[in-house]
């Protein structure tokens, strides 16, 4: 069984971290567009404009640079438009700055900023929050599969490296997923949302004493790239709608770069393709 993050000691010279939805976990697009969006319709009553406004919080959510967005940063941007192109959105404004703002984003945080508060929206994004909770965990095993290739490039990345799972989904949620398929088998630690930001979690795994350059953070989302950034060491991605061949590539051409110390050219370029899946323009 997998160690927690306080557990963990290294054990190999390399280290290889690992995002779950949307990277290794084909559950990202389902959560969205099963849970996420048509919960918003549903909660702010704004069937009127669905298709529209379902196709938007897909775009904030999965295919442009806010792509793993938090939960409640993702609403407020798809209100605010909502507000100035279709209909009022009653106390987006104080709802906004409390996600710009507030220390912690998460359910318990926005209970208590609710509680404080008499602002009508901080009460329906907590409904919404616990509707999306619900439908979420009503997901079948069948819709949380990971995607094709994700059991054969942990396998051969564990032949020489530490695998820590690195996510900010609920714990108990991600095990199960990952137990259930099969996958937990391949990883030696876990690290999941109560044990701290991604980036932290890099940083007290990389203090095990990992040159930076035998790090790797797998991932599919910008905050993945960052994580890795901020913490000095390699990223590489996982395209969205391209995560069949990403998983394939990262086994044939990704461990091999990285193994051999021969990683910078290489991380470069698919950084490049990254961004360009997600509709940034190279600076």
């Amino acid at each position: 069984m997998a160690e927690r993050l306080k557990e963990f000691s290294r054990k190999k010279e390399f280290l290889i971290c690992v995002d779950s939805d949307g990277c290794a976990m084909d559950t990202m697009d389902i959560k969205h567009i099963r849970c996420f969006g048509p919960c918003m319709v549903r909660e702010w009553g704004l069937e009127r404009w669905q298709a529209l406004i379902l196709d938007r919080w897909n775009e904030i959510n999965l295919y442009t640079m806010t792509r793993g967005i938090n939960r409640f940063c993702g609403l407020a941007m798809a209100l605010r438009e909502i507000h100035e192109t279709y209909c009022p959105i009653d106390g987006i404004r104080e709802f906004e700055a409390w996600t710009r703002q507030a220390a912690t984003l998460s359910g318990p945080a926005l209970r208590e900023a609710a509680s404080a508060t008499a602002n009508p929206c901080f009460f329906k994004a907590l409904s919404w929050s616990n509707q999306v909770n619900s439908l979420i965990n009503d997901l079948s095993q069948e819709d949380r599969k990971p995607f094709e290739g994700v059991a054969q490039g942990l396998e051969a990345a564990r032949e020489f490296a530490d695998v820590a799972l690195v996510s900010s989904a609920n714990p108990e949620a991600v095990v199960q997923e990952w137990e259930h398929c099969g996958l937990l088998d391949y990883v030696d630690v876990l690290c999941c949302q109560d044990a701290g930001t991604k980036a932290h979690c890099i940083g007290v795994l990389r203090a095990q004493g990992y040159d930076p350059k035998h790090i790797l953070m797998v991932g599919d989302a910008p905050g993945d790239q960052r994580a890795a950034a901020q913490n000095g060491v390699y990223f590489y991605p996982i395209l969205v709608k391209e995560e069949r061949k990403s998983w394939r590539e990262f086994k044939t051409t990704a461990l091999n770069r990285f193994r051999q110390e021969d990683y910078d050219s290489y991380g470069a370029q698919v950084l490049l393709r990254f961004l360009d899946n997600l509709g940034q323009e190279p600076e």
